[in-house]
């Protein structure tokens, strides 16, 4: 048996604590993570407060992990061990349903999450199937890489997945966890990048990360005169917005993307979308082919998050920074359990 040390919280709302478990004999596809780093993302947050009623405790969160593979399956594969490997939100899925055999890994019917009804990684070690466990280019800093593994590729899946342009005139809302990576992403991809606030003291960070101009969200009248000019609208924020004056801020055949959970429905004219053969959508994050491209293609461009490190034993006072909206703009655990 292997017996794994992590945090956990055993309740709702409740505070992380000290908790060991044992993990049982390594399945035969699957690879064992010695943690080194671990992000703090908000989908952490939500689980441990059960906000989308999926959690079961004890919860021991965490889903942005970098570390060296420790052991592997007899039949695991792509990685080995003493390899630097990442691991998301994902951990698992089928591998033969349609969703899979045709690249769609994250939306597997049978998709594994690392987080729900399974121990994560704020831990000394954690588990995956190998097709989930990532290599780590040279280039990217292990401390920083963690939140690339859910915040990155959620805002990276869909340049892919909507065939978003070096021509595309995009706008990113919210320059916040997400929405600052997306920034460095669209600036490489070539695109010409509006970053969307609420903040003043945002527009000059935005512009340090690839916007080429700032929008006051806030300004009606600012937003009125972006109407009809954007391909492609990435919101990443957990907040109810005026949807309609972003579906007008679309050109003809824009797309309206959705990353961020909004806590209410979409109030959505029709007429709105049909008028202009405008899109609205969404996705979750990304096939494990994907973040492997997400990741080259930072390694190359040399993107990366920002970031704030805590020490694991003080996860506590750090999920209280990132409640308190205080993170700037993601926070990583450095492992000292």
């Amino acid at each position: 048996m292997s017996e794994i040390r992590a945090l956990a919280a055993r309740m709702a709302r409740g505070k992380l604590e000290p908790f060991s478990f044992e993990a049982g004999p390594l399945g035969d596809e699957q690879v064992e993570i010695d943690v080194a780093y671990c992000g703090i993302c908000h989908s952490d947050l939500s689980m441990l407060n059960n906000e989308w009623q999926n959690a079961q405790y004890p919860l021991v969160p965490g889903h942005e992990a970098i570390g060296t593979v420790a052991a592997m399956g007899r039949s695991a594969k792509l990685v080995h061990v003493g390899q630097t490997v990442g691991l998301g939100w994902n951990s698992g899925c089928c591998l033969h349903c349609p969703q899979c055999l045709t690249g769609n890994h994250n939306l597997c019917a049978t998709l594994e999450q690392t987080i729900v009804g399974r121990h994560g990684a704020f831990a000394s070690r954690v588990r995956c199937h190998w097709s989930w466990a990532t290599p780590i280019p040279d280039g990217l800093d292990r401390a920083k890489a963690g939140p690339l593994l859910c915040g990155g590729i959620t805002v990276f899946n869909p340049l892919l997945q909507f065939g978003v342009l070096p021509t595309h005139r995009v706008g990113v809302i919210g320059i916040g966890g997400l929405g600052h990576m997306a920034l460095q992403f669209l600036n490489k991809w070539g695109c010409e990048v509006t970053a969307f606030t609420s903040t003043a003291s945002k527009a000059d960070q935005a512009r340090s990360m690839g916007a080429h101009r700032v929008i006051d969200s806030r300004s009606s009248e600012q937003l009125a005169q972006a109407a009809g000019s954007f391909d492609f609208i990435l919101s990443t924020v957990n907040a109810d917005l005026d949807w309609n004056a972003y579906l007008g801020a679309l050109a003809p055949k824009g797309r309206l993307h959705i990353v961020g959970v909004a806590p209410s429905p979409l109030p959505i004219p029709a007429f709105l979308l049909i008028s202009g053969q405008r899109s609205l959508s969404g996705s979750p994050s990304g096939a494990p082919a994907t973040v492997a491209a997400m990741l080259d293609f930072c390694a190359r461009h040399q993107i990366g998050p920002v970031t704030e490190e805590f020490p694991m034993s003080q996860a506590n006072q750090a999920l209280e920074h990132l409640a308190a909206g205080r993170a700037r703009y993601r926070i990583v655990l450095r492992n000292d359990l």
